[in-house]
């Protein structure tokens, strides 16, 4: 299978070592044609020079794939979604962007008639966590469910800095997290609530503790798919204490607004200064962990699934949890074992069942637990 994962970052170099070794054929792109060719050199992948920004010769370098991994921008979803579509391509990104994910879903009759799949929101969160959610939903009894909460975070094992953080992938995808409107479901109804809020405190073992905040994006589409038979779902996003907090108080002085301002005779954008601040002084690179705990709520009883992933193998935990579930969904794809065309998220694409045994031999376990509340 002639695949090629656009964008060779951290998680696109992941994501073509895992291709490569899942046997399909792959290039790994980049607007950079040095940086595709690290990201080669390291995936076994053959590296290719492609700029998402123009889209005749997008258009030329897809119709030599059956499948493209997109590990680009979220800015870039609608375009190089329709692309694929153009040239006959099923389409992986890792969305997380709402707006972005609406429009893809407008392809939908398209990709149908193209026999083509185009599946966003395909990494940790949106994605696998999802994946785990959607499971819990399925498996769980008759009637309505109290409760579905989805908690995921990729930390540094150390808190690092007044933010407790490093930069793990863009600082452009952090923000939108943190300044885009929440979609989740209280008291059985949609409801949107706003980014970096309803705080609360987490414990975790050896983790801990962490706090958790509401952020964009990792509900999926799982709010207006499950309005009337859930009466709670929400996703917050962890992180060391205090870092929501100084987040929040950027947003409150108008440092997420893109539009620019006039500063004495300068036409200033805020958010550009801010990521331009990020990525110039955030720290980077220190061993990592991702955590995700997702639970249900029913009858009195609360199933809980959880992953707690470190780096190893030479890919940090954000990579190996982003990259890995979007690579097996493509393997998937590319066996037939998922054969439906149209747009779909992940979490609506493919159930736990035939994602999570692909995630065992990468060393993405899942825990499961059943209390009575």
């Amino acid at each position: 299978m002639a695949t090629l994962v656009l964008g060779s970052g951290i998680v696109g170099t992941a994501a073509a070592w895992d291709l490569v070794r899942r046997g399909h054929d792959v290039a790994v792109a980049d607007a950079d044609i040095d940086t595709a060719r690290t990201a080669a050199a390291i995936s076994g992948a053959d590296a290719t020079l492609i700029d998402a920004d123009h889209t005749a010769g997008l258009l030329k370098e897809l119709d030599r794939f059956e499948i493209v991994v997109s590990a680009i921008p979220y800015r870039f979803g609608l375009s190089v979604a329709t692309a694929a579509l153009t040239t006959g391509t099923h389409y992986l990104d890792f969305g997380g962007n709402p707006t972005i994910v609406a429009s893809q879903k407008h392809l939908h009759d398209q990709a149908v008639d193209a026999g083509v799949m185009i599946v966003p929101d395909c990494g940790l969160a949106p994605g696998l966590a999802n994946v785990l959610a959607e499971d819990l939903i399925a498996s769980s009894s008759d009637g309505d469910i109290d409760s579905i909460q989805l908690r995921v975070g990729a930390l540094p094992q150390e808190p690092v800095g007044a933010f407790g953080y490093q930069l793990a992938f863009s600082p452009e995808g952090l923000i939108n997290e943190y300044a885009e409107p929440c979609e989740t479901i209280r008291d059985g109804e949609y409801t949107i609530v706003e980014p970096l809020t309803r705080f609360e405190d987490v414990d975790w073992e050896r983790w801990g503790p962490l706090e958790a905040f509401s952020t964009a994006g990792g509900t999926s589409t799982m709010p207006i798919c499950h309005v009337g038979r859930v009466r709670s779902l929400e996703y917050k996003t962890l992180r060391y204490p205090g870092h929501g907090h100084i987040f929040r108080s950027l947003l409150e002085m108008g440092m997420f607004d893109e539009p620019k301002r006039i500063i004495g005779s300068v036409a200033v954008s805020p958010r550009a200064v801010l990521l331009e601040a990020l990525n110039r002084t955030m720290p980077r690179g220190a061993p990592d962990v991702v955590l995700v705990r997702v639970w249900r709520d029913q009858n009195g009883t609360r199933t809980t699934r959880q992953i707690t992933d470190v780096a190893q193998g030479g890919f940090s935990a954000l990579a190996r949890t982003t990259a890995f579930p979007a690579t097996a969904l493509a393997d998937l794809i590319a066996r037939g074992s998922v054969d439906r065309p149209g747009v779909f998220t992940m979490s609506e694409a493919v159930p736990g069942s035939g994602l999570l045994p692909e995630l065992f031999e990468v060393g993405i376990e899942v825990a499961m637990e059943v209390e009575v509340l």
